[in-house]
């Protein structure tokens, strides 16, 4: 069974990751449904789209759109899967949907898509831990690289640009190949900011 122009997936895990490990014991960091950020968006492919071709293979770990998962109420109250839910433990996934695919352990951007880490606040009189619009570029594109932007480099980007995921226990922002729009120089001496509950184990 393929689908014509979607790719058919199923999570790896549990269709929310809302539980981290402290030591022995295990924490559920969140019980609303209606949150997105404890969505899972890791995804195998079980099957790839029939009307043209793409370098993800059936087998493949992609990170996916949050909303592919994700579970919510309608107007009465009755629990719902979401647009994408198929059957069983089966989902279908646009190809807009698609950030990231993993082969060989390594994760590769799908399409214009880019990762960027965010970087400390070196405002001393700022609250933020977060540096606006800045951040190190750790997974390009063919794109960024014509334009000789390419991971570890430090780069800006446009507001209200970024998606917050967690790759490999590390947050990134996902955006796009035109949110980047300027590229710093190496003598900005930028740390990467990752809060603990991204590393727990």
């Amino acid at each position: 069974m393929r689908s014509v122009y979607d790719f058919i997936i199923k999570p790896v895990g549990k269709r929310y990751d809302n539980e981290v490990k402290v030591g022995e014991h295990t924490l559920i960091t969140n019980s609303s449904i209606e949150s997105f950020k404890h969505v899972n968006n890791i995804a195998e492919v079980v099957e790839t789209p029939v009307a043209f071709a793409t370098p993800i293979r059936k087998g493949d770990l992609i990170m996916v759109h949050h909303n592919v998962f994700r579970v919510f109420y309608d107007m009465k109250g009755i629990k719902k899967n979401s647009r994408s839910f198929l059957k069983d433990n089966l989902f279908f996934c646009a190809v807009d949907q698609v950030y990231l695919y993993k082969r060989k352990d390594t994760w590769k951007s799908f399409g214009d898509r880019c990762f960027v880490a965010p970087v400390k606040n070196k405002d001393l009189l700022s609250t933020d831990k977060v540096a606006d619009l800045i951040g190190i570029l750790k997974i390009g594109n063919s794109s960024l690289e014509e334009a000789g932007i390419n991971p570890g480099d430090i780069v800006g980007f446009t507001p209200n640009s970024e998606w917050e995921f967690v790759v490999d226990n590390q947050i990134m922002y996902c955006m796009k190949s035109n949110d980047i729009v300027i590229k710093y120089g190496l003598d900005r001496n930028e740390e990467e900011y990752n809060s603990r509950w991204a590393t727990s184990d």
